[in-house]
């Protein structure tokens, strides 16, 4: 049986007169948190959209599990789950009378203990008989992953599942990621704008951009973890500019505000710099090595 989950060939869609995805190819294996990396409007929701069959694709291939999506698709989705943007319940309903009720329209075999397992499973094992509609959005994310387990899905689908969660929502649902692949042994298809939450949980990647798979590959080779853009917030931007420039002309630099400077650096340059800068009496706040996606892309297109 072929290791290959997902495998998209040079996918296109257009809405209208504009070009949504102009030639996206990549390829899931099994076991992978797969990476689906883009800005936004980069055509990474409408690539999932087409992968689910909620729309179709005006050219190109998708295959799931080796199967055609376009003569497959109800084989295909019974072996996928998926949250598409916010997951939505019935707020005047329990957390367990939601799972309940999904369970019947999908048409999934559930019962109770496995309803309370699922729950257990995203951290929510106190919270079944409380009304939805309390939740905070991090913990109907966490639902949402517990709906799309109702029928014990082979692939999972997430589309942007961290946006508008505050730190610790992010970090609980990016565990629930990592357990979802270890103990579960799930397939999963994480598409995010965000850089860091890729390079943290996933073990490969594609980059898209403006409707075109730009890279491909694992995440460890695609991002060399020694170069960094490094935010320097100090008392005052002139004089660690004045310092960079006299002390240190080889390194570049960006001026963000009157108390911020970008400085770009191998990761092991940082620990040196920060000290020559104290010892030339720079008052400095905070340190933040940082990777923007839009950087890591003109690197790319520059290469």
């Amino acid at each position: 049986m072929s290791n290959t989950i997902i495998k998209v060939q040079h996918l296109s869609k257009r809405f209208g007169t504009f070009q949504a995805v102009k030639d996206v190819s990549f390829e899931v294996n099994k076991g992978d948190v797969f990476g689906f990396l883009g800005p936004n409007g980069a055509g990474k929701s409408t690539t999932i959209r087409c992968l689910l069959s909620l729309i179709k694709a005006d050219a190109g291939s998708l295959e799931l599990f080796g199967k055609n999506l376009s003569s497959d698709r109800n084989e295909i989705l019974r072996q996928t789950g998926s949250i598409i943007e916010k997951p939505d319940f019935y707020k005047y309903m329990s957390a367990r009378k939601n799972l309940e009720v999904f369970a019947r329209i999908s048409g999934a075999e559930v019962d109770a203990s496995d309803i309370q397992n699922m729950l257990e499973f995203v951290g929510l094992g106190d919270r079944g008989p409380h009304k939805v509609g309390g939740f905070s959005h991090g913990m109907k994310q966490r639902l949402g992953i517990a709906q799309t387990l109702l029928h014990n899905p082979e692939l999972i689908i997430l589309d942007e599942p961290t946006t508008g969660l505050d730190p610790q929502g992010i970090i609980e649902v990016r565990n629930l990621i990592l357990k979802l692949k270890n103990e579960q042994h799930k397939t999963i298809l994480l598409s995010s704008h965000q850089l860091s939450e890729i390079e943290l949980i996933a073990n490969r990647m594609v980059i898209i951009n403006k409707g075109v798979s730009i890279v491909e590959g694992e995440v460890a080779e695609l991002l060399n973890s020694t170069e960094l853009m490094v935010s320097y917030e100090v008392e005052n931007a002139n004089d660690l500019v004045n310092y960079l420039t006299n002390a240190k002309p080889a390194l570049h630099f960006q001026v963000i505000s009157d108390r911020i400077v970008e400085i770009a650096l191998n990761k092991n340059e940082v620990p040196a710099l920060t000290e020559e800068l104290i010892h030339a009496r720079i008052r400095i706040h905070a340190i933040e090595p940082k990777r923007k996606l839009e950087d890591y892309f003109m690197k790319i297109i520059a290469s």
